[in-house]
């Protein structure tokens, strides 16, 4: 291998070495910011979580209105007959 073809294949692991050096900076700050894309799979899963918010919220409701609590089981009832 002469010298200069040393110089250049030195270059050429300096550039890509330095390409790869950005692109990591450039999502590191992505990420530090919020800003990058979820997977398909962290969307399913924010959205199920949502769901069992939901879900919760109107479990509580059920259970700390006592009133509403009789008024549904006299209207289970009354289904049932």
């Amino acid at each position: 291998m002469s010298f200069w073809t040393a110089v250049v294949v030195l270059f050429a692991i300096a550039c890509v070495t330095w390409l790869k050096a950005q692109r990591y900076r450039a999502l590191s700050d992505k990420r530090a910011d919020g800003d990058y894309d979820h997977t398909a799979r962290e969307h399913e899963l924010e959205r199920e979580v949502d769901a069992m918010r939901k879900r919760i919220a109107v479990l509580e409701r059920i259970a700390t209105d006592e009133q509403r609590g009789k008024d549904l089981a006299r209207e289970i009832d009354a289904l049932r007959d």
